[in-house]
């Protein structure tokens, strides 16, 4: 019986969570227990570049470290919000879901390659948060110990508590930065400052993942405008097309 649950859990978790989860269990687990290479997985710009080691531009986001309660709290933070986000605005469009991904690991890597970071699966996992947060911003979540506040506010705290715990934050300032840049050139600025949509999804994903009718959004719409309605006839001009909000903890 037990079994059959866990397999229709698990039969129910949206495509690219399952595998993002999936991948992400079996690199950190098998790294820790010495299954798998863990040094082959990190980011590094010279075995990338002057070697061609390519594979470690993917294993940088699966393998996420040490065993611990920082990793337990990322794979949750993976299954929950990428599975609200990908089963909410983005429902019945898995081209732009993967594009939001592919989009936001680009970033990281260029992040990565800079700062540098050997691993960036953590602040991948914030930026899609940090997107699901803006696209539900008013939404009501739970935080410790009771905590109630807006969604808006959830990765902000995930830093503060970081720092409390004696971390330094930045693995969550990072995926806030990548998760803003995508929520402002997406959403934003083409639709509160009326300027130039750049960021579309390729035609090649959608010939492999092609969208669905009738799909079900659980979390959130895509946002509405936060620009003044036009008047036009003494009938206002909705330019969001979006409307309130569902769904929280």
């Amino acid at each position: 019986m037990a079994e059959t649950d866990i397999g229709l859990w698990y039969s129910n978790i949206p495509f690219f969570t399952k595998w993002w989860f999936t991948l992400t269990l079996v690199c950190t687990l098998g790294a820790n227990f010495g299954v798998l290479p863990s040094h082959h997985m990190l980011l590094v710009w010279d075995l990338v570049v002057y070697k061609f080691q390519f594979w470690r531009t993917l294993g940088c986001v699966f393998f996420m470290g040490k065993l611990g309660f920082p990793f337990l709290i990322n794979v949750y933070f993976l299954y929950s919000y990428s599975n609200r986000l990908e089963t909410g605005v983005f429902d019945g469009r898995p081209a732009d879901y993967l594009f939001l991904l592919i989009f936001n690991w680009i970033c990281l890597l260029i992040l990565g390659f800079i700062i540098p970071l050997r691993i960036i699966g953590m602040p991948l996992v914030i930026s899609v948060l940090y997107v699901w947060c803006q696209v539900n911003r008013d939404t009501i979540v739970q935080f410790w110990f009771g905590t109630q506040f807006k969604a808006m506010y959830l990765p902000w705290a995930l830093a503060a508590f970081n720092v409390l715990l004696g971390g330094n934050g930045i693995m969550e300032l990072i995926g806030i930065f990548v998760g803003h840049t995508f929520y402002f050139l997406k959403y934003k600025y083409p639709i509160d400052y009326g300027g130039q949509a750049f960021l579309n999804t390729p035609q090649i994903l959608y010939t492999y993942f092609p969208s669905r009718m009738g799909g079900t959004s659980g979390f959130g719409q895509a946002p509405p405008s936060r620009r003044p309605a036009a008047q036009d006839d003494g009938r206002r001009h909705d330019w969001g097309g979006g409307g309130n909000v569902l769904g929280g903890n």
